[in-house]
């Protein structure tokens, strides 16, 4: 082996080591550079100690079944998911090979959701979510800012996990492993994605002069200076108004005239006056209003500003547009009026915008390819609907078109929505508790438009999920409610808290606080690296966690939503998490009364330093009576632990310590968990008793059209889901993801939150 780095040498297992296979083929690995010299020093290198990065065990493997790399390739391999993408990748050296010639500022095509885009590498190098400080090495990733056409259609600005490494405009940003992406100069491999130019020779095009000026004109080249692309236009008249010249313009300061509205003097890239504000029209449109500008095709945008421009007497507004088919930023003569990505804004004439057909609750609209006549509003003075029943269920609930239909980044909305009132009642106080008269319209239309179809037909149309995005959109004065991907609590607090005032159903103590107690919506799970867990459960993860942060339930929660120990939407602590369908909270009460863990009878004492004890049990606090307390610390380990008395629940003795009554366990059982892949929410609901009670939840599952179409939510049942979940922990610890039946594996890799309820506390049973 050839050293590349000081201090160790990199491996990958490149076949299944006997006798078990464990570690296995595709594993990275690493041998200290003085440990292999000693061994090769002995001739005794047929066997090397090597440790597996991220695994933090070392194994003696035989030297046939590794692989040596360079670090540089370790590095690339090491961002791949798995060990059998890296295995597949091994095999195809070329490709590895040409991704350690990339640079920054290479031509490249990166993949993404199996489409090929072309973009320029910005970064290359580590990412926070990968790395770990005991490591010698972590994954490289390309940062990607997508070019021409395709801007626009990426993940980020240039940042992941909270930490800016390139800047780019929003949404233009993907960082991707070595095999999704690929130079330029491979494109004839790849024949169904070439890069095209937005614009072609004797293209019409408009553009704006220094003067802010509008001209037309025919392309009649592009040229690429210094890496910048400029378009050479023939105009029809030049800067005088006269006789037509050559220009050449950036091209991102270049629209199609086809993009133009008929009539050109409705378009502006102009700095909007002084006067502006929330100012509504007879036609109803105010800032933040969805609006359709009658272009050759529609084109759809959201009011930014409304307001006067002295050189125009008509009303104008400011549209962010939803595709990039604007002017500007939001910006004229270098003055900012409204904030917004290039290319996505416009300006017009008020009165050449219409309300956002796709929701303005027509009195027919297309639905299902069928003319729906209102079907949502001629319904919403009925009577309150219960949840679904476990019996009705797959009847009334599964298939295309049901559920919560997604529109525009709302898929954390939808599923939260789903998650919490289709089969669930747990939440129903919010629907029906007074508030103020300012909020009642909220109230009314999560009731009427959304809760009530859901429960009655299974299903709940996009316009009445946007209606509901534009109050609130207006109730918190955040200008992208409408617009823009939000975290399921930020949405679930804001309806909780901030709008209709619930009492708070979780209820934290802290020891040392005096019986001070907190009150909260949900609880962010966090856990120090000091723990032993590999493939936790729910009830780990939340033990774990009180425990950390000195914790214990006030009360039983009626409702208790719990987020998982993750940053951001990619990085995850754990790989794999087992949801608990019971999670027993006895242990995790404040005011007992608590079993012994020895012998069951009433506990009398705590002992915090017992906690990962595991001889008494895998989960729970450790609690004892007092005859148990002395000889579990009569132990020669355990004499230095000091176990604190409990204070016991009124009607508890314990003088004998030797209470006969057996307490009663607490437990809490899951009815939903919403799940985050890359950037989009999903949900698997438990609707009955039986263990393959389970559904699954898409609002995006599938689309109808393009730009003028419509999403299919979907739903469906997994019983796939119950049957993984009664499996034994080590046959389950076995399974491969990818090999996973149905969609189970997202409910396993990709869990965000899980709801739990109390069953005594359901407002319909």
């Amino acid at each position: 082996m050839n050293s590349m780095d000081e201090h160790e040498y990199f491996i990958i297992i490149a076949k299944s080591p006997p006798p078990n296979g464990y570690p296995s083929p595709g594993q990275i690995c690493f041998i200290h550079k003085k440990r292999y010299e000693e061994r090769q020093k002995r001739n005794n290198n047929k066997i090397l100690p090597v440790t597996c990065i991220g695994k933090f065990y070392e194994y003696e493997l035989e030297a046939g079944v590794l692989h040596k790399l360079t670090r540089r390739s370790a590095e690339l391999l090491l961002a791949l998911e798995s060990n059998e993408e890296r295995m597949m990748a091994l095999t195809n050296k070329e490709e590895l090979e040409r991704s350690l010639h990339l640079s920054e500022g290479s031509p490249v095509f990166v993949e993404l959701s199996n489409k090929w885009l072309t973009g320029v590498i910005r970064y290359i190098g580590k990412i926070t979510s990968t790395i770990c400080s005991s490591e010698p090495i972590a994954g490289v990733f390309f940062g990607v800012e997508l070019q021409g056409e395709d801007k626009g259609k990426g993940l980020n600005d240039g940042s992941y996990f909270s930490k800016t490494y390139f800047k780019c405009p929003k949404y233009s940003g993907i960082f991707a492993p070595f095999t999704r992406v690929k130079p330029m100069d491979t494109s004839n491999s790849m024949s169904h994605k070439t890069p095209a130019e937005p614009l072609v020779i004797e293209d019409r095009v408009a553009f704006f002069d220094e003067s802010e000026h509008l001209h037309h004109g025919m392309v009649i080249d592009i040229v690429d200076k210094e890496g910048v692309k400029w378009v050479v236009i023939s105009t029809d008249r030049d800067e005088d108004g006269k006789k037509g010249g050559v220009k050449e313009v950036p091209l991102e300061c270049v629209l199609k005239e086809e993009l133009l509205p008929k009539d050109e003097t409705e378009i502006m890239d102009s700095s909007l006056g002084p006067e502006t504000g929330d100012v509504m029209d007879v036609t109803g449109i105010t800032i933040g209003s969805l609006v359709k500008v009658n272009y050759n095709t529609p084109v759809y945008g959201i009011v930014r500003w409304i307001g006067y421009l002295s050189e125009y007497p008509e009303k104008r507004v400011g549209l962010e547009l939803e595709n990039s088919c604007g002017v500007s930023d939001g910006t004229f003569k270098e003055k900012r009026y409204f904030q917004c990505p290039p290319k996505c804004g416009l300006f017009v004439k008020l009165s050449s915008c219409s309300p956002d057909d796709r929701f303005t609750g027509a009195a027919e609209t297309m639905f299902n390819g069928k003319y729906d006549h209102d079907v949502a509003g001629a319904s919403l003075d009925q009577e309150n609907v219960p949840p679904i029943s476990s019996e009705d269920v797959l009847k009334r609930l599964t298939g295309r078109m049901k559920g919560v239909q997604g529109h525009c980044n709302s898929c954390y909305m939808d599923s939260a929505l789903f998650s919490l009132f289709s089969c669930s009642s747990v939440l129903d106080s919010l629907l029906f508790k007074s508030t103020n008269h300012a909020d009642q319209p909220i109230q009314n239309t999560l009731l009427k438009e959304i809760v009530n179809p859901l429960r009655r037909d299974g299903f709940v149309r996009d316009k009445s999920v946007m209606k509901l995005r534009h109050l609130l959109q207006k109730r918190s004065r955040c200008s992208t409610y409408t617009t823009d991907e939000k975290d399921p609590e930020e949405f679930l607090t804001l309806i909780m808290q901030d709008v209709l005032s619930l009492d708070p159903p979780l209820k934290l103590s802290q020891s040392g606080t005096k019986g001070k107690v907190q009150s909260c919506y949900y609880y962010q799970i966090f856990m120090d690296y000091n723990h032993d867990l590999v493939l936790p459960t729910v009830q780990q993860l939340l033990e774990h966690s009180f425990y950390s942060n000195s914790l214990k339930l006030a009360e039983i929660p009626a409702c208790l939503i719990l987020t998982m120990p993750r940053s951001g939407k990619s990085f995850k602590m754990f790989p794999k998490i087992i949801p608990s369908t019971e999670l027993d909270i006895t242990g995790l009460l404040y005011q007992g009364p608590h079993p012994c863990v020895v012998c069951g009878q009433l506990a009398t004492e705590e002992c915090s330093e017992c906690f990962k004890e595991s001889v008494f049990s895998h989960t729970g606090f450790k609690y004892f009576c007092n005859k148990c307390s002395v000889q579990v610390h009569a132990h020669r380990q355990r004499q230095c632990h000091k176990p604190s008395s409990l204070q016991l629940p009124q009607g508890f003795s314990p003088s004998s310590g030797s209470d006969p009554r057996t307490p009663p366990r607490e437990k809490l059982e899951l009815f939903a968990v919403l799940c985050i892949e890359t950037s989009h929410y999903v949900s698997f609901v438990k609707y009955g008793p039986q263990a393959t009670d389970w559904i699954f939840f898409d609002s995006m599952a599938d689309r109808v059209g393009e730009e003028n179409g419509y999403n299919v939510p979907q739903v469906w049942a997994c019983p796939e889901v119950g049957q993984y979940l009664n499996m034994p922990l080590a046959q389950l610890a076995n399974q491969v993801p990818r090999e996973m039946e149905g969609v189970a594996k997202r409910l396993f890799c990709d869990g965000y939150m899980y709801l739990y309820q109390s069953r005594s506390m359901s407002l319909y049973r």
